[in-house]
This record gives C-alpha cells, structure tokens and sequence, in this order.
C-alpha cells in the first residue's frame, strides 16, 4: 500500500506538460468520458433546471438540428470520410485541430536504446519505418512476412483487407535476432502469431503488453511518447522525403482519403521553430559579400561630379 502511494504521489498532474518530449499529459476525465459525452451531460443538468425550475430560459448546450447528428460518428469507420453534421448546434465551440507530433530523431534514438529485447527493437522497428497502426502489426502472423520482398502483410483496421507494406531492412534484422531467441519456445505454425510473450508460459502479444513495454522504457527517460505516436513520425518522416509522392504516403498508411495523409504536411510549432533557428544559424555562417558597383561605374566620373573633397580627398 505504501509503494502505491509513493507511486500515486510520483505521477504527474493531470494535463501538465512532460519536460522531455512536450506533450501534455491526459486529464483527470480523459479515459472516463470523450467530450461528447462531456457536453450531454451539462446539457442534461440545464434541461433538469429548465423543466423543475424554469431557469435557464436558454440551455447554452442545444442539441443539434437534427437528432440523428448527435450520434453521427460514433462507430467511425478510418477508412471513410469523417460525416459532418447538417449544422453545428448553436453556442457549440469548434473543437481544436491536433497537428500529429512525431518524435524527434534523438529522441526516438534515446527511446530505441532504452528498449531491453531484440522483439521490442523489432516492433518499433517496423512502427518507425512501415507506419502500421499498433494493433495491425501485433496481428501479423508468421506466413506474412516476406524477408525477401522486403514487406509485411497486415489486415487492415478498416477494411480488413490484407495489404503487404515495406518495412527497412533493419526491422527485419531485429526480427531474425527475435526469432533466433524464442526459437525453442514460440510455435513454428505459418498460421502462428509473430509476435509472442517472453515470459514463460509463452502466450500472443497483446497490445496492453506491448503498451506495458513502451511506458517502462518511458519511465527511463522521463518520457511519455506514445505507441501511436511511432506512426505519426513514421509518417511525417515519409512526407518529408522529396523523393516519395503524398500518395505513396497515403497509400502506405492506409488512407481512405487524401486529406487525412495531408494533416501530416503540417508541421508542429517546436519544429518550426528548429527549422527557423537554423535557417539564421546558416544566414549569420555566411560571409559578407562586398557590394559590386554597378556596371559601367567610372570613381572619376564621379569625382568630377561631386568633388574630391566631397570623397574625402583633395580640393577639386
């Protein structure tokens, strides 16, 4: 009871900022209710004082015009298009755009050293570089792996359909040392899963476990990046290659929509702010230029003109 305590005591405030990677902590009423259900339940306390009381004559929570707008996007599907209601209740605030944060390039080297088994250098391996979502690669089985072509064959979260993306050679390294490991113990089935539990007895890897393996390497480092947030630096570092089209990207991700590859364009405020810096770090580099004078430019001509005295010489 006293180490949880101590544990309790430990954990950051609800919604503060993690000195390492800047990312806000969730808040108290994060994982207990979305802001949907936040807001039907202020709605509901004005309407109980509406109907007892008759106060407040306006209830600054209206529902939408139409009643099958409240519930539009509840099962969302990823691979469609997000539905837009005929039209925002009134009073209602637009929720805020999220810009996708991917992680720095050291800080991702940081968290990869942090990581203790070659399975979980595997798996951010292929996060990092295919752009899977968590649950696609945890339910990779052996028979769709082509070391070969280079790809992965993962089911799809929307659609379910298989489709074999390319990974870097060097999460398919990580793999052959993960599979040389668990050789003796993992079942060797083509149908088998990929990836499996260390810790005898051997069972699939969930995604709470490969969550579970991530905070702790996050407790190292002072960190709380995000198995999710793999995928979002996978895809901001493809969108930044000049060599690869926004619907290569799009098409390695899984986007239904274009639109939703292109949020990725957008960079995040402390990126931008790298970028600036360095871009006058490179302008105070440079040498200064003498300034040329202007072709056909003759010094007597000018003396003539002004006068030497005016140049700082002689009288005229």
């Amino acid at each position: 009871m006293a180490e949880d305590g101590q544990k309790a005591a430990a954990a950051p405030a609800p919604g503060s900022v993690n000195p390492v990677t800047g990312k806000r902590y969730a808040g108290e009423n994060y994982a207990a209710r979305t802001r949907r259900h936040a807001r039907a339940v202020v709605r509901s306390f004005y309407e109980y004082h509406r109907d007892m009381h008759g106060r407040p004559l306006l209830n600054p929570f209206p529902k939408t015009k139409r009643a099958e707008d409240e519930h539009l996007n509840a099962h969302h599907n990823p691979m469609h298009a997000f539905k837009r209601p005929a039209r925002r209740a009134p009073y209602q605030p637009k929720e805020p755009r999220r810009t996708p944060r991917g992680i720095p390039d050291q800080a991702f080297n940081e968290l990869f050293a942090a990581l203790p088994s070659h399975r979980d250098r595997a798996l951010v391996a292929f996060y990092i570089s295919a752009g899977p979502r968590a649950s696609e690669l945890l339910g990779v089985s052996r028979d769709r792996v082509s070391p070969g072509d280079q790809t992965i064959g993962v089911i799809r979260k929307g659609s379910r359909a298989l489709q074999w993306i390319p990974a870097s050679s060097d999460a398919f390294v990580w793999l052959r040392l993960y599979q040389q490991q668990i050789r003796p113990q993992a079942l060797d089935g083509p149908e088998e899963p990929l990836w499996w539990t260390l810790r005898r007895p051997i069972r699939p890897l969930t995604y709470d476990a490969a969550r579970m393996v991530f905070t702790r390497a996050n407790e190292n480092l002072g960190a709380n990046w995000a198995l999710h947030d793999l995928r979002h630096s996978a895809a901001k570092r493809m969108v930044r290659d000049p060599k690869l089209s926004l619907t290569d990207v799009q098409w390695v991700l899984g986007h239904l929509h274009i639109s939703t590859t292109e949020q990725y364009l957008e960079p995040a405020e402390d990126e931008v702010i790298t970028h600036v810096l360095a871009h006058h770090a490179r302008q105070a580099a440079e040498p200064v230029k003498p300034v040329m004078p202007a072709p056909g430019y003759r010094s007597e001509v000018l003396q003539t003109l002004l006068g030497t005295a005016a140049l700082g010489g002689g009288p005229a």
